[in-house]
């Protein structure tokens, strides 16, 4: 992994019904102890309709390239417990080096 290694994640996936029928996620991980690093960030945000700022938090993880991780998975810090949506998983591609996977990633609770 090229970028400054910040925790360990669990990829969990799957999901199941609950009493009413209802699909739920579950939390089976499905790879743990991969090494990741996890950067949470803000932005000051406006928009035409509303010139109001308002600060958005959102987070960006980077893994070796190669890891099973797609859109849709969830993450658990190993080291906080916080759990991430995977929103988005992009590579850039590189002549000299296996390049790290971006994850655009979003806080559950």
């Amino acid at each position: 992994m090229i970028a400054a290694a910040t925790t360990t994640i669990a990829v969990l996936r799957g999901t199941s019904t609950n009493a009413w029928g209802d699909e739920t996620d579950t939390d089976t991980p499905v790879h743990t102890g991969i090494v990741a690093s996890l950067v949470e960030q803000t932005r000051r945000v406006t928009t035409r309709d509303d010139p109001t700022p308002r600060i958005v938090r959102y987070a960006v993880g980077r893994v070796t390239a190669g890891t099973d991780v797609t859109d849709q998975d969830r993450l658990r810090d190993e080291k906080t417990g916080a759990t991430y949506i995977v929103e988005a998983v992009s590579s850039m591609n590189s002549a000299a080096v296996a390049a790290d996977l971006r994850l655009d990633l979003r806080r559950t609770t």
